[in-house]
């Protein structure tokens, strides 16, 4: 074994990485070589041990935790490893198979030293009553520990969060987006840090790292700063990859950092609350007189940055208030964590609150009413009903349902293991398949095999690869007025609100059934008049940002950037009766606004025609040997609760918001495009005409099965096209219906290349167009060489994008009404949309259904 992993270390140096964490296989050979270690290997021995194994609930770890407590009571011995030390490394562990082991020490002769170790340990969970009942049934060491929780020794213990933190700028000018920090074609490596971080910056600063490496010779830490930082999903990957070049590593956990500062005059708040939760610093100031290279001097208390002469450069504001607690804690996680841990403490001991923590300011209460996202997270905190929560209130809603998607699941597993967590106290949770089905590579295939197993045994529902797109999916399995989040920032729900998350907070949240929430603004979009002629949802999408460029409260430009809808809720009414599936639309596109959330304001009638369907659909799943069956059949349950009474919140009448937009749709006249490469930059089609396109996808969680009966209409009869166009379903349920109503030989007819269902070009991990293409695309967004290396890509309607892939050309409002003409007028044909139960295939499954959905059928 010794020999083997000392290739592995040399074979690791030679690429400048640390070797990976030891496998529980390994540990297992480790633990016999302790017993009686080799000559001259006692030193090495021991630091595999202590600091190249796995904590929390990793198998691995499981393997050091039953070694080390054997070691502790004297059921094995090892010259390297005395009972004492031994009680310490379990110490070290974090929380998960450690934690009995050392709670039972409590009543032995080393009740001292697990003390000390328990005292540094707060994923206790059930554990803790395990301790309060030692100290009640009079054991000394018992009270003690909890003496020690209560005072929050654990948080007084770090250091503080220094009052003067001299560094040196890594400036990245513009916009940095988290494709940037983290590509996309490099996903299948997130789960293993140090190698994933070499890909950081590859496209936008080729030479960054080596500037790093350059700039680190200064003797400061440093910082990332950027116009515009963090913009795009919400990938705890991309944080990784800044800590590891500029964080600190955490004792005892092998290849992971922790803390660095990033400064941005715009921070997306996925992003922003990333940093947070993986104990960084981001701080929101003007960058403008920092350059790269500048020796910089930050004061977090006093909202200060000084250049090397101590002049002031830049001033801020430190928000949240508990920023400073929260890198002392090593994160806002286990700042959360911590608290809940010393609060249970001093009540099991009859204490007051403790005071060792920064509370937040409440916000002013203006009297005014609530949003409906403000009463949704109002319930989701447990208010009383139609109680809102005030922006700037911190809370931690009940999270009800969320989502992991497979190229940031690996990390999930990874927190949910550093978590101790063996199972969720989520209602629902969901892993997909979507971003890796159609080209797997043999990491991509390893996941698909063994996520599924670890998600459901902890009670999460695991779809298969080649069922389509996770916000297509999960969106069938949410709950009206209900708080959730996911792991991709298009986690963004048509009814309810998600707050979407990098991989740390998903698994937080889905641990806890609960997540961390600093509430947001809300900015109102509200839509009156007619559509026009040849105008699609798409445009009404488009036209938020469209609308707000006019109003000069968005521009397109990074330096200064004005963005009203950036770390806000986007709220849309005036528009009750769209499908659910339509609504999802404008919520989908509210990540590309770097909105924190969004809500869209529906009559009840769609919400309980989805709702109908989708209780079909879960007891299909079900009937087809899906797990969690358990889960599924909860979700389903509670479903029918709601269909039999089908009410849902809605706006005071007076209620606050930041901003107001009002788009008439009377105005709204010709399609509108986001242009190449910013999906910020909306133009008119006329503005646009006669670009020619090489390229055409139709594809991603912003399409439903009416677009593609839209674009096949338009393509009927046409062969020979002059373009590559590209179509990929969001599920298999829409390309099952599609084949059986003849729309697939529309598109072989035209030569069009189908995707399996899944997220395909819109990620740009797997198959990728052109380079240098120009591309008309249905997907979320178009930032640099995410499609494909220099390409140019447009955002619009699916209508749209059969006109380009026929025409080869933008064409012009003129072109595009003659082109369409009267294909599209059966409208109630053409954008039909799933109902699971009016479809045979579900017949079996609607049969078992149908006693939960009578009462929707007589409402």
């Amino acid at each position: 074994m010794l020999k083997a992993y000392a290739a592995h270390v040399q074979e690791r140096a030679i690429q400048n990485l640390p070797p990976l964490p030891l496998s529980a296989e390994q540990v297992s050979l480790l633990v016999e070589l302790l017993k009686n270690p080799p000559v001259g290997e006692a030193e090495n021995l021991l630091d595999l041990i202590s600091n190249r194994t796995p904590a929390g609930v990793d198998q691995a770890a499981y393997v050091k935790a039953a070694f080390l407590s054997d070691l502790a009571v004297g059921k094995a011995k090892s010259p390297v490893i005395s009972p004492e030390a031994a009680v310490h490394l379990l110490g070290t562990m974090l929380g998960g198979y450690n934690v009995q082991a050392l709670v039972s020490l409590l009543d032995t002769s080393l009740a001292e030293a697990a003390v000390t170790s328990l005292s540094n340990t707060i994923l206790m969970f059930d554990a803790f009553h395990d301790v309060d009942e030692k100290m009640k049934a009079g054991n000394v060491h018992a009270k003690k520990l909890i003496e020690s929780w209560a005072n929050a020794e654990w948080f007084s213990n770090a250091p503080v969060l220094e009052a003067e933190i001299k560094m040196v700028v890594f400036k990245v000018e513009g916009e940095t987006n988290t494709d940037d920090l983290s590509p996309a074609q490099e996903a299948w490596s997130r789960p293993d840090i140090p190698l994933h971080a070499k890909s950081m910056l590859v496209s936008k600063m080729p030479d960054g790292l080596k500037v790093i490496e350059t700039l680190k010779q200064k003797g400061f830490p440093l910082a990332y700063v950027g116009d515009v930082v963090g913009t795009g999903s919400s990938r705890k990957s991309a944080i990784n990859s800044l800590q590891w070049f500029m964080g600190r590593d955490i004792p005892n956990i092998p290849n992971k950092r922790t803390a660095g500062i990033i400064l941005g005059s715009k921070i997306a708040p996925i992003f922003f609350n990333t940093a947070e939760d993986s104990g960084a610093l981001p701080i929101q100031c003007d960058v403008s007189k920092l350059k790269m290279g500048d020796v910089i001097t930050i004061k977090p208390y006093t909202g200060q940055i000084l250049n090397a002469a101590g002049e002031v450069v830049s001033s801020f504001d430190l928000a949240p208030l508990t920023l400073p607690d929260e890198v002392r804690a090593g994160g806002r996680i286990s700042l959360i964590i911590g608290r809940g841990l010393t609060s249970k403490a001093r009540q099991a001991l009859g204490l007051e609150l403790s005071t060792s923590f920064i509370k937040s300011m409440l916000p002013k209460n203006t009297g005014r009413g609530y949003t409906l996202a403000q009463k949704m997270v109002g319930r989701a905190c447990g208010l009383p009903e139609g109680t809102g929560v005030r922006p700037g209130s911190y809370c931690e809603p009940k999270a009800t349902t969320v989502g992991s998607q497979d190229t940031t699941g690996g990390m999930t597993r990874d927190e949910l293991k550093e978590l101790a967590c063996l199972g969720f106290s989520a209602d629902l949770v969901m892993q997909s398949f979507c971003h890796t089905a159609a080209y797997p590579k043999p990491v991509d295939v390893k996941l698909q095999h063994t996520l599924p197993e670890f998600m459901s045994s902890r009670g999460g529902v695991s779809l298969r690869p080649g069922d389509g797109i996770i916000h297509s999916w999960i969106n069938r399995m949410i709950l009206p007025d209900t708080v959730g989040t996911g792991g991709d920032s298009h986690t963004r729900f048509p009814m309810g609100i998600s707050f979407p998350a990098g991989s740390g907070l998903v698994a937080f949240a889905a641990a806890m059934g609960a997540m961390p929430l600093d509430m947001p603004e809300s900015v109102l979009v509200r839509f009156k008049g007619a559509m026009q002629p040849g105008i699609t949802l798409r445009d009404l999408v488009n036209a938020i940002p469209y609308v707000a460029i006019q109003k000069g409260e968005l521009t397109v430009g990074k330096q200064g950037k004005k963005n009203v809808f950036n770390g806000r809720v986007l709220e849309i009414e005036g528009l009750p009766d769209l499908k659910v599936e339509q609504a999802f639309e404008f919520a989908d596109a509210s990540a590309e606004r770097s909105a924190n959330g969004c809500t869209v304001k529906l009559n009840k009638e769609p919400v309980i025609e989805y709702l109908t369907s989708n209780i079909v659909l879960l007891q299909n799943m079900i009937d087809n040997g899906y797990e969690d069956a358990r889960s599924l059949q909860r979700r389903i349950n509670s479903m029918q609760a709601w269909l039999a009474n089908p009410e849902l919140l809605s706006a005071d009448v007076d209620a606050e918001y930041a901003y107001i937009i009002e788009i008439d749709l009377n105005e709204i006249k010709e399609p509108l495009v986001a242009c190449p490469n910013d999906p910020d930059d909306i133009k008119t089609l006329s503005a646009v005409s006669g670009d020619k396109v090489d390229e055409v996808f139709i594809g991603s969680c912003m399409t439903n099965i009416g677009h593609y009966r839209a674009a096949a209409k338009v393509l009927e009869g046409v062969s020979n096209i002059p373009t590559r166009l590209w179509i990929a379903p969001p599920t298999r349920m829409d390309e099952d219906q599609l084949r059986n109503e003849g729309v697939y030989s529309v598109f072989g007819v035209a030569g069009a290349r189908t995707e399996i269902p899944g997220c395909s070009l819109c990620m740009g991990n797997q198959a990728r167009v052109a380079d240098k293409a120009t591309v008309f695309s249905t997907s979320t967004r178009n930032f640099d060489n995410r499609m494909g290396r220099d390409a140019r890509v447009y955002l619009g309607s699916a209508e749209l994008a059969a006109v380009c892939a026929k025409l080869g050309h933008m064409p012009s409002y003129a072109e595009y009404m003659e082109t369409v003409g009267t294909k599209l007028q059966n409208v109630a044909e053409i954008y039909k949309y799933l109902n699971f139960d009016q479809m045979p295939d579900y017949s079996e499954s609607m049969a078992k259904a149908k006693k939960m959905i009578f009462i929707a059928e007589v409402s």
